[in-house]
């Protein structure tokens, strides 16, 4: 079945196996996929990710998530889209949002490609609010 956000398709996939504390999931495979995981590896909130072999019709990447403790605590809390295709979010440098005062992170997607909100910041570039990450 053909999905037509395939940014909330991902969200929702992560949002789901961190939920239920599995130890990884697999995602569809994009450029945007690969960047939007590469800044959630950078920012400490998955292990890593890896190409899935063999996976026919559509290329799948297995993205390992991350729990801290004895107890397995969970150290991706939430995954909130901002910008749908029905409804975009653009801001300008300014005005980029800080989530929970700076203890989460925006994902902007800027001239100079997916960034975090500080990124975006310190860059002086505005753009797309694609998702908030806590």
């Amino acid at each position: 079945m053909p999905v037509t956000d395939t940014v909330a398709d991902v969200l929702t996939r992560l949002r789901n196996a961190n939920r239920a504390l599995h130890d990884s999931t697999v995602v569809p495979t994009s450029k945007f996929t690969l960047e939007l995981l590469r800044i959630l590896q950078e920012e400490g909130y998955i292990r890593g990710f890896e190409a899935v072999p063999d996976s026919a019709p559509q290329e799948m990447t297995r993205v390992h998530l991350k729990y801290v403790g004895p107890k397995r605590e969970r150290v991706l809390n939430n995954l909130q889209r901002v910008s749908k295709p029905g409804l975009r979010v653009y801001k300008p440098n300014t005005e980029i949002p800080r989530v929970l005062k700076g203890l989460g992170i925006a994902i902007v997607s800027t001239s100079r490609g997916l960034v975090t909100d500080r990124v975006a910041r310190k860059l002086g570039v505005g753009g797309e609010v694609i998702c908030h990450v806590w």
